[in-house]
C-alpha cells in the first residue's frame, strides 16, 4: 500500500509547493504564463524526446497500444458529443473537455505506479506514443485553427508540423525505431532539461489553484463531474472490455486497465492555458481524476 500511493505522494507534494508559491505571490502575476510557456515550448518536448528515444520498440508496438487507443477514441468520442451537442460548446472548447475525459497521465504518474503496481516503468510507453502521436497532433490542429480562425488544410498542418511538442515526439520516436543509441554528449544535456518538465509543470499546476474552488462554476459542474466519471469508471471499464475481446492473457488485462484508470494529465491543462480555452474543466478534471483515482488503482490491483 504504501509503495502505491509514493507516486502519488510525489505528484501532490510538487502541487502542494506551487499552491504555496501562488499563495504568497512568490513570482508575481505573470508566474502561470511563463511558466506555462517555458512548459510547452522548451520542457515537454525534451522530455517527450528522451522518454520515446528510449523507449523499447517490441515494448510501443506491442498489443497494448491497440487496446489502449480503442478505449481512448471511445471515451474522448463520447465526451465530444455531449460538448458539442448537450453543451454546446465552442469546437476549441470541445477539443479540450474530451482530452480531460480521456488523455491519461501516462508520464509522471503513469511510470511511478507502473513501476509500483505493475512491476516495470515501461508499460505506459505505448500509451505515451498513443498520445502524443495521435491526440496530440490532431487537438493541437484544432486548437490552432479554432483559435486562430485558420482554415487552410495545409496551414493547419504546417502549425501542426512545427508545434515543438510534436517535433520532441516524433524525433524520439524516429530515434527507437531506427535503433540508434545516442551518445553521452547529446543525451546528458537533454534529459538535464526534461527532468524540469515534471516538477515545472505540477508548480504551475499547483498555482492555478490558489484562489480557486474546485466546481465553483456552475455552468461547468455537469461537465467537469462527468468527464470525470468517464476517465475513472467507463475508460478503465472500456480497456478492461476491449482487452479480453482482444484475448490478452490476464495480466496484460491488468496493465491495461490500470493506465486507463489513470488521472487526467497535466498536460491537458497546459494546452488549455496555452490556447485561453477550456481551463476550468481541465483544472478541476485533473484535481477530482488525480484524488479519486487512488481508490479506483487500488480497487483495480485488488480485483484483478
Amino acid at each position: 500500500m504504501l509503495e502505491t500511493l509514493t507516486g502519488f505522494a510525489v505528484v501532490g507534494t510538487a502541487i502542494i509547493v506551487g499552491y504555496i508559491i501562488g499563495r504568497i505571490d512568490l513570482l508575481g502575476p505573470h508566474a502561470r504564463h511563463v511558466l506555462s510557456r517555458l512548459t510547452f515550448y522548451v520542457l515537454s518536448p525534451f522530455l517527450l524526446f528522451t522518454v520515446l528515444s528510449q523507449a523499447d520498440i517490441t515494448t510501443l508496438f506491442s498489443a497494448l497500444l491497440p487496446v489502449s487507443t480503442i478505449a481512448a477514441v471511445v471515451i474522448i468520442g463520447l465526451q465530444w458529443l455531449l460538448s458539442r451537442f448537450v453543451w454546446r460548446r465552442s469546437v476549441a472548447d470541445a477539443t479540450i473537455s474530451p482530452l480531460s475525459a480521456g488523455q491519461v497521465n501516462s508520464n509522471n504518474i503513469g511510470i511511478p505506479l507502473s513501476l509500483y503496481l505493475l512491476g516495470s516503468a515501461a508499460y505506459p510507453a505505448p500509451v505515451i506514443l498513443m498520445q502524443l502521436l495521435l491526440l496530440t497532433p490532431i487537438a493541437l490542429a484544432i486548437l490552432d485553427a479554432a483559435t486562430t480562425g485558420t482554415r487552410s488544410f495545409w496551414r493547419v498542418l504546417g502549425r501542426t508540423a512545427r508545434n515543438p511538442i510534436v517535433i520532441g515526439s516524433a524525433l524520439g520516436t524516429l530515434v527507437s525505431l531506427s535503433d540508434i543509441e545516442l551518445p553521452t554528449i547529446v543525451l546528458e544535456p537533454a534529459l538535464l532539461i526534461a527532468n524540469a518538465c515534471v516538477p515545472v509543470l505540477l508548480i504551475s499546476y499547483g498555482i492555478s489553484l490558489h484562489g480557486q474552488r474546485v466546481l465553483a462554476d456552475a455552468g461547468r459542474r455537469s461537465e467537469v463531474l462527468i468527464a470525470s466519471a468517464l476517465k475513472l469508471v467507463a475508460m478503465p471499464a472500456a480497456a478492461w472490455a476491449v482487452a479480453t475481446l482482444f484475448r490478452l492473457s490476464a495480466h496484460e488485462v491488468l496493465i491495461v486497465t490500470v493506465l486507463a484508470a489513470l488521472p487526467t494529465a497535466q498536460n491537458v491543462f497546459n494546452y488549455a492555458q496555452r490556447y485561453g480555452v477550456g481551463e476550468t474543466v481541465a483544472r478541476d478534471t485533473i484535481f477530482l481524476t488525480t484524488v479519486g483515482s487512488v481508490p479506483v488503482l487500488l480497487g483495480i490491483v485488488l480485483l484483478l
